[in-house]
């Protein structure tokens, strides 16, 4: 596959590095977008990293640090004096210098809000009064509006007087003299009307407002099924706060599809692939811990049944097939469910066809892959009474993982514990102790 422009620019800028060249690539590196340099840091160790940190200007710090991770930021503006960290933050959009000031400790966010000006202020505290996963802790103040009975000839001669539009503008949000959202005037509609035509006459009424208390999952899928570029955001009395854009919506899906990666290992999407050993061990070791813990319930269930085992060898053999198939029938309906309760699809109405419809894929998947296994453990063993006793537990188990796979997740929800996060090691316990206990039961039952 040939390399990218973007690539052949990471190449150049690290052999520049390497080979003592930091005028060239400082120029090089400079000449990159913010969300490039962001992906460059974060894909190198911290003191490469750092040197890359260094050689940025310092008009692009602040862009920088809003695109990368958690856990890079705080490395990054580890050395930072507080006045470096109140100046970086000028070019910064509201919305992203709300996340930004949320990270820091309440030290420096003192700082960094005295430094502000009022009009900064005022804008700042309009998107911080909502939580961070909120359309108003998303949305940005940078809206241009106007009103319904002027003409487009005044709404151009006033954009060329302002000279420049925020990004992502592709409507001008209208609204009254009270600032009550009316609808929206697509930009293209505005370029190719007649100039003597009012705004009332040609804006789009059907663009609804979003609700600042709009979870971002919530308006990530507006953006989807609506197609939108941009979005006004409104309070509950129908006054304009400010509108989301759709760079921030992609954030919002690219974070939520990591967090429900990294959640099934116990990480969070923050964590910083190249971070230290030390504090990456002790995140890591509580997950370890959990997971030994349900596998010695599995060892318990075991051992009760450790007459079985010594007498019949192939019991032992086998045994460890059960549980497997069982694991990964369980997560492949749990990554389904979670999916579908992210994208809003599981509800009250389909609870009971979703657990009939997974019911059915196990059972049928049980039947099919527990005749594969008894014809093989028969034919292996010479035994074929091993293998009904084996088909029966996949069976079993299968029928548990699919009904688990659905039931897990949503009593985690119900307990208001993330799915993602705990719903993987609860299922593994449950197949492994499930699978065991059928395999090893029906052994001692027929073979004993």
């Amino acid at each position: 596959m040939p390399e990218t422009s973007t690539q052949q620019a990471y190449n150049d800028l690290l052999q520049s590095i390497e080979s003592g060249g930091l005028r060239y690539a400082q120029t090089l590196l400079n000449s990159l977008k913010a969300g490039e340099i962001a992906h460059l840091i974060e894909s190198l160790p911290p003191k490469e990293g750092q040197i890359i940190w260094d050689l940025l200007d310092h008009k692009l710090e602040g862009e920088v640090l809003v695109e990368v991770g958690d856990e890079v930021q705080h490395r990054l503006m580890g050395d930072m004096k507080p006045e470096d960290l109140a100046a970086v933050t000028d070019n910064m959009d509201t919305d992203d210098l709300a996340d930004f000031l949320q990270s820091l400790p309440s030290k420096l966010t003192d700082q960094v809000l005295k430094s502000l000006d009022v009009q900064q202020r005022k804008r700042l505290d309009k998107v911080l009064a909502y939580p961070e996963d909120s359309a108003g802790g998303l949305m940005n103040t940078d809206t241009i509006t106007i009103r319904s009975q002027v003409t487009l000839d005044v709404v151009l001669r006033y954009l060329r007087r302002r000279g420049k539009l925020p990004p992502q503008t592709d409507s001008l949000i209208v609204v009254d003299g009270n600032d009550n959202y009316l609808g929206t005037l697509p930009v293209t509609t505005l370029l190719t009307s007649l100039p003597d035509v009012s705004v009332y006459e040609v804006m789009d009424t059907k663009i609804e407002a979003i609700l600042a208390d709009t979870t971002d999952t919530a308006v990530a899928k507006i953006f989807e099924t609506q197609d939108l570029i941009s979005a006004p955001v409104i309070d509950e009395n129908n006054k304009l706060l400010g509108r989301i854009t759709i760079d921030d919506v992609v954030d919002v899906i690219r974070d939520d599809a990591e967090h429900s990666m990294m959640g099934m290992a116990g990480l969070t999407e923050e964590t910083d692939l190249f971070a230290k050993a030390l504090p990456s061990a002790k995140r890591r070791a509580i997950w370890l811990g959990i997971n030994l813990l349900t596998a010695f319930m599995a060892s318990w269930v075991v051992d009760q049944f450790e007459a079985t085992i010594a007498q019949v060898v192939t019991v032992a053999v086998l045994m460890n097939i059960v549980a497997s198939m069982g694991g990964i029938a369980g997560t492949q309906t749990l990554t389904l469910v979670i999916r579908g309760m992210a994208l809003e699809q599981v509800t009250q109405q389909n609870i009971r066809y979703l657990f009939t419809k997974e019911i059915f894929v196990g059972v049928i998947n049980g039947v099919l892959w527990a005749l594969v296994v008894a014809l093989i453990a028969g034919l292996w063993f010479q035994n074929i009474e091993i293998g009904f006793i084996i088909a029966a537990a996949i069976t079993i188990n299968l029928f548990f993982a699919a009904f688990s796979g659905v039931a897990i997740p949503l009593i985690l929800r119900k307990l208001k514990i993330d799915p993602a996060i705990a719903g993987s090691v609860i299922l593994t316990t449950v197949t492994d102790i499930v699978g065991l206990l059928s395999f090893l039961g029906l052994a001692t039952l027929f073979l004993m």
